[in-house]
């Protein structure tokens, strides 16, 4: 699991440890184990929000991780090009490659710790699939993806994409050099990272090495939710045991405990946890298949304009009214 490490995590700039005295933690309100499925083309998947409460995840909808699967040669698969409408998708890429394409011209290759963070808005097409040498290739896949609501105020902002590399993350120390903490969205104890989002989240990949605990300061006002993506250790001060494919809900309060165990149990020798919360939207919300709205109705005009053709072109149209001729990252055809 490269993602985005350090050589010596004691020059990172250190997370200041809560005041037991003036934090409340958090205490593990239910943790729940991802079933697996398969998407676009074909891909594994776990569907790591599957059985949890929309309440609970308030701002977000939806969260699958990519693998992690060694492929052989011809095994690699992607989806196909189809639309969204009304909120975000985020997609983080920790091993293997994947590229994307929109029909607003937005795209590139993202690899190893690499990011990219597509507002679809108003409407937006697109794809993502693994390029042709690694289709060729094989070798290992892994990654998630995330969906973040947007309220209904913002539901048809114009389609954005960010390209956010692996040398962008804001890196991260534990007060003990035990966790090392990659910010993409949001901040953490003041240092912030380089997603800009219009849902105010936090989005954080931790690695906790065996047998270190962090109390990692977080937001009142933002939910809290904890993926294990590899390695096993517990969560809450009270605890809680949690392995790889297990998303852990948080109550109220001001600091997430995060502990390693000593020895794993699986092939990862570290905890590696996706931490992430927000401002709840509290809004009704309405979703079915690719769009994410408030009513019923507006689900409906939403297939409406994607079958109407109102959701973009392929190949990308810019506002010049050409296609857009192919550069470099961007593979437009």
């Amino acid at each position: 699991m490269p993602a985005v490490t350090v050589d010596d995590i004691l020059l990172l700039p250190r997370v200041t440890e809560p005041d037991r005295a003036l934090s409340r933690d958090r205490r593990v309100l239910a943790v729940t184990t991802a079933p697996s499925a398969y998407e676009g083309e074909g891909f594994p998947v776990r569907r790591a929000f599957a059985g949890v409460d929309l309440r609970a995840l308030d701002p977000f909808i939806h969260m699958d991780q990519m693998g992690e699967v060694d492929y052989a040669p011809g095994e690699p698969k992607g989806t196909s090009w189809h639309p969204h409408r009304g909120f975000e998708t985020v997609t983080y890429i920790i091993d293997g490659t994947f590229r994307h394409q929109d029909s607003n011209g937005g795209g590139g290759l993202i690899t190893n710790g690499d990011t990219q963070w597509m507002t679809a808005g108003g409407g937006i097409l697109h794809i993502e699939e693994p390029p042709e040498a690694l289709v060729a290739s094989g070798g290992l896949f892994h990654g998630f993806q995330l969906w973040v609501n947007l309220p209904a105020r913002l539901k048809m902002s114009p389609p954005r994409y960010q390209d956010i590399r692996a040398g962008q993350v804001s890196l991260l120390s534990s007060a003990d050099g035990g966790a090392l903490v990659r910010v993409i969205a949001g901040d953490v104890d003041g240092h912030a990272g380089p997603g800009v989002t219009h849902t105010p989240i936090t989005l954080l990949h931790v690695t906790v090495e065996p047998g270190a605990k962090f109390r990692l300061p977080w937001r009142a006002e933002f939910n809290a939710l904890g993926y294990v993506l590899a390695g096993s250790g517990t969560v809450g001060a009270e605890e809680t045991p949690v392995h790889t494919g297990q998303l852990a809900v948080f109550g109220s309060g001001d600091v997430l405990t995060l502990g390693a165990q000593r020895r794993m149990d699986g092939p990862s020798d570290k905890l590696d946890i996706l931490v992430l919360g927000g401002q709840p939207i509290r809004e009704p919300v309405a979703a079915y298949g690719p769009f994410v709205m408030n009513t019923r109705a507006e689900l409906v005009q939403a297939f409406e304009d994607y079958q109407a053709g109102r959701l973009g072109s392929i190949p990308a149209i810019p506002a010049s009214g050409l296609p857009e001729e192919p550069r470099p990252g961007h593979d437009v055809r």
